[in-house]
């Protein structure tokens, strides 16, 4: 599998599925998963290690997140840098088309570290606009 299609996978289960428990297969036993940027006290933990927290720790935050309005698959991208071959990065502009007839953008980016075909540490670097 390409680092393009292990993206598209956990993309898939995380952010269009919104499957904790699928997320949560995709990492090692003693994953990581860290997103340093979101301030203390928010809804996603700044760091989940294992993969039963890191089930919990993404299925408590999606329950608690509400989507800002409907993705515009047209117009929201994403490119992915391999690094080596257990080591890639993903950029991702994702674009919400809002219900007043706006749209917003949500940029982030995300390096992912693998072990034996898992995630054994993923650092997601997105801002929360003070959420």
């Amino acid at each position: 599998m390409t680092h393009k299609e292990f993206f598209e996978r956990y993309l898939y289960a995380g952010s269009i599925s919104r499957d904790a428990a699928k997320v949560a297969e995709m990492f090692t036993e003693d994953g990581v998963f860290e997103a340093p940027l979101v301030p203390e006290g928010h809804a996603l933990p700044r760091r989940l290690a294992g993969r039963d927290e890191i089930r919990e720790g993404i299925r408590q935050y999606h329950e608690g997140f509400e989507v800002p309005g409907t993705v515009n698959i047209q117009e929201s991208r994403y490119s992915v840098h391999t690094v080596d071959q257990d080591m890639f990065v993903a950029e991702i502009d994702t674009v919400f088309d809002l219900p007043d007839g706006s749209q917003e953008t949500m940029s982030l980016v995300q390096t992912f570290r693998l072990r034996d075909g898992k995630i054994a540490r993923l650092r997601d670097y997105f801002g929360t606009g003070g959420q």
